[in-house]
């Protein structure tokens, strides 16, 4: 059995939680302001002028980035380390004609932490990417997606550090 697999059985249930439908409503609440509630109560105010809320392309982004996240901390924590911080940086690039759909996407992750490798961060970016985010696997398959980070080893203060 390689790491890979594993690790795949270790994750197994990872995402058993997750609902077969999810549901939200948007409302328009003034000329181009929309505001979209999940079911869950949270609220995304969308703009097309930028004055009370973001664009739906930045949500889209926040979305990929926050699924690709979610799914790397994760992973690392069932590799046994620690993260204690971890940052995303995301640049979509877009089609500069309708539809102006993002023909690329590059994030690169600032991690920190301890036990955390390079091996261990490729397989937890790759698992994401080609197997569990489900946001990257929902757009077009065209669509290129970047992933790079940078780790930094963060020592855990023990009682003798502090004596």
């Amino acid at each position: 059995m390689t790491s890979s697999e594993s690790l795949d059985v270790v994750l197994l249930g990872y995402k058993s939680r997750i609902a077969k439908e999810v549901r939200l409503r948007l409302n328009l609440e003034r000329d181009l302001v929309f505001n979209a509630r999940t079911n869950n109560g949270y609220e995304i105010d969308f703009d097309a002028r930028l004055e009370w809320g973001g664009m739906p392309t930045e949500a889209l982004l926040a979305s990929v980035a926050g699924c690709m996240a979610i799914d790397i901390v994760s992973i690392l924590k069932k590799m046994r380390t620690v993260v204690s911080e971890f940052h995303m940086e995301v640049i979509g690039h877009r089609n500069p004609f309708p539809p102006q759909r993002f023909t690329r996407i590059a994030l690169h992750a600032d991690v920190a932490g301890s036990g955390i490798t390079a091996e261990k961060m490729e397989l937890a970016a790759r698992l994401s990417k080609e197997k569990y985010c489900s946001v990257y696997h929902s757009l077009r398959r065209d669509l290129e997606l970047e992933l790079s980070w940078e780790l930094r080893e963060v020592h855990q203060a023990t009682e003798m550090d502090n004596s």
